[in-house]
């Protein structure tokens, strides 16, 4: 039995989480719930404002789980768990499962992502779970699928982070398991626009066909889940490019 963290970035009320956590509970673990308080998505690792001041917690029980929401990011939310403000520090987090899915380059824009990110570079493994689709039923393939990767990732390297997608159908329609490839920021939906005002706007554009084969995107479509190791900030090797690097940074005075 592991003590496992479970958070997200669509706050501690959402569906995903009161999901994913009694299905993780069922299978013997340890569990606590530490999530915003409210939806914080798309705030990648941001922890801003919050040293030397009280953070304001709400819990709510449920099926006997204790939901606790706190008034900041995933990351926070992550960060507070691992240095022990919640009783002992988790074994492994889980992050999700998030509503719609967290793919291509771009996720490290993703809370979600970011948790997961914030736990490896803790010294805590963490696996962020995503579920296709804007309003999704099939939470509990998702949530099997979360207990599933317990098992991968507690046998990595402490530190190891993974992002998982989940198609959202029925799990005995799943195609199966593939590792992914992020897909290329070239394929990014968001389009900067103009609003009627005069002042600028983003807004997504439809899906485009034919993915790169073996990435994200394209494995999703297929009905695969897809899983993607990732690797937070590291400084780069020591090749000939990055030591010329050093050697010119270092000469400005």
């Amino acid at each position: 039995m592991a003590r496992i963290l479970i958070t997200n970035d669509d706050g501690f009320t959402a569906p995903g989480i009161r999901a994913l956590a009694p299905a993780i509970a069922e299978l013997g673990h340890d569990v606590f719930v530490v999530a915003p308080l409210d939806d914080q998505s798309g705030v990648g690792s941001a922890r801003v404002g919050v040293a030397n001041r009280p953070i304001q917690t709400v819990v709510e029980e449920a099926g006997g789980i204790s939901y606790r929401g706190v008034a900041g990011t995933p990351a926070l939310a992550v960060t507070l768990a691992t240095l022990g403000a919640f009783g002992p520090a988790p074994d492994l987090v889980l992050s999700g499962i998030n509503r719609g899915h967290n793919i291509g380059v771009p996720i490290f824009h993703s809370g979600t992502v970011a948790a997961a990110l914030t736990a490896a570079g803790q010294g805590v493994s963490g696996v962020a779970i995503s579920i296709q689709g804007i309003d999704p039923v099939n939470w509990s393939t998702a949530a099997t699928m979360a207990g599933e990767a317990l098992t991968w990732i507690a046998a990595e390297p402490v530190g190891t982070a993974l992002s998982l997608n989940v198609p959202d159908l029925p799990i005995d329609e799943l195609a199966g398991v593939r590792h992914a490839t992020l897909t290329p920021i070239t394929r990014e939906r968001l389009v900067a626009t103009t609003a009627p005002t005069g002042e600028p706007m983003i807004t997504v554009a439809p899906l485009r066909p034919d993915p790169p084969a073996g990435s994200d995107e394209a494995l999703l479509r297929a009905g695969y889940v897809t899983v993607s190791p990732l690797v937070g900030i590291r400084v780069l090797p020591e090749d000939d490019a990055a030591i010329a690097l050093a050697k010119r940074l270092s000469s400005y005075r």
